[in-house]
């Protein structure tokens, strides 16, 4: 049995939330000069998903953090654009994510695991994968449908065997998505697309490890071995054999069960500044992870959109609203023409009101609405005030 190394700080609960917010960047001045680049370099994993009610997730993670920042402004810094090089590239690290650039050398460990998997879960024609390769050297960038199509039937799952094939490719590292277009990705030789100086798979495995388990410390600021395992996906025994070169500290936590670890940094100021009032993606990694997010705000988070309708008690796409520090409540969205309707509203109480009504007016503006419905509010007693203060910030 490893032996834990003893803990070098204690920290209240209260403490440990507010170096969490601080290292998501909802607490303290924004940084605006840095802009979404900026917030993925800080993230380090920006999780895509292809629901989209205001926006995408990922168009939601910088605005949650910076404000109104342009939609153009936020694909424009993700994607490679004309022949500047990518700012970021796709993979699967806590899901699907876009990860910053500079990290590619550090999922070599990834690649690798997956070059040697013994199972695919769609079968690969012979022939495809190499002709794949040679289209897009000759052709790319290129979609799947460019290709030879995405799908052989209207199945979602039942893919043609060039998208087998590219998707193998991408996973393999030998190709890249470098854009989106229409939420179909664009694929292109990794060759072209990653600067020379990345692109290689030099790093032996526990280097790439030590990388991603620090990374996942300083952009938790505080976690357990499982919340940082979960970052990016990695499996316990991987997080433990290079906990002790991460560059991250043993602490305890109050009312944590588990062994904690920390970046050091987090620890020598108390974090301050003014907390973000907004509305969170389902998919932000404030909260995406469930167990994390009950230990450090007490709060339950599911997302309902693959529950049946029947059985949904939040609703479809739920967005938790954080403000003070805490998260207050949910609001599940909608829009219809230039409204943006809050089609259930769920409040932790009556002082949560203005700060719903805040993140609602602030989000609306953002997705080009210019005004705000409520439908249903959980706590029926607490509509009128909620309509009524929508109205003031409206006016």
């Amino acid at each position: 049995m490893t032996t834990l190394p003893r803990p070098s700080t204690d920290l209240s609960a209260a403490e440990a939330r507010r170096i969490a917010l601080r290292a998501q960047g909802f607490l303290g001045a924004p940084d605006r000069r840095s802009g979404v680049r900026g917030v993925l370099r800080h993230l380090g994993a920006v999780q895509l998903d292809t629901i989209s009610v205001l926006a995408r997730s990922h168009e939601l993670i910088p605005y949650a953090r910076l404000g109104a920042v342009g939609r153009a402004t936020v694909e424009d810094a993700y994607w490679k654009s004309g022949a500047e090089p990518p700012r970021a590239f796709e993979y699967w690290s806590h899901a699907a994510c876009l990860l910053p650039i500079e990290e590619w050398p550090h999922f070599a460990f990834r690649r690798r695991a997956y070059r040697a998997r013994p199972h695919w879960n769609h079968e690969l024609p012979d022939g495809a994968y190499d002709q794949v390769v040679k289209q897009l050297r000759a052709q790319g960038p290129l979609t799947a449908t460019d290709l030879g199509g995405a799908k052989r039937t209207s199945e979602w799952w039942d893919w043609s065997g060039a998208k087998v094939a590219v998707e193998r490719a991408l996973m393999y590292g030998e190709v890249v998505c470098v854009e989106r277009r229409g939420w179909k990705r664009v694929y292109d030789l990794a060759e072209r697309a990653i600067p020379t100086a990345l692109l290689h798979d030099e790093l032996d495995d526990a280097e790439c490890l030590r990388r991603l388990v620090g990374l996942a410390g300083r952009s938790l600021g505080v976690g357990t071995r499982a919340d940082l395992a979960d970052y990016h996906r990695l499996k316990g025994e991987q997080v433990d054999a290079v906990i002790a070169d991460s560059g991250l500290v043993p602490v305890t936590v109050e009312g944590w069960s588990k062994p904690a670890w920390a970046d050091p940094e987090a620890l020598t100021a108390p974090p301050r500044g003014r907390h973000r009032t907004t509305l969170l993606s389902p998919f932000d990694s404030l909260v995406w992870e469930r167990a994390r997010t009950e230990r450090i705000f007490g709060f339950t988070h599911r997302l309902e959109a693959y529950v049946p309708k029947p059985q949904r008690v939040h609703g479809y796409f739920a967005m938790p609203v954080l403000a003070g520090g805490r998260l207050v409540g949910r609001v599940d969205p909608a829009r219809e023409g230039r409204t943006l309707v809050a089609k259930q509203v769920t409040l932790d109480g009556p002082k949560a009101v203005p700060a719903v009504a805040q993140a609602l007016v602030e989000a609306a503006g953002w997705v080009d609405c210019t005004d705000v419905r409520v439908e249903r509010v959980d706590a029926p007693e607490l509509r009128e005030p909620l309509t009524a203060e929508l109205s003031r910030a409206l006016a």
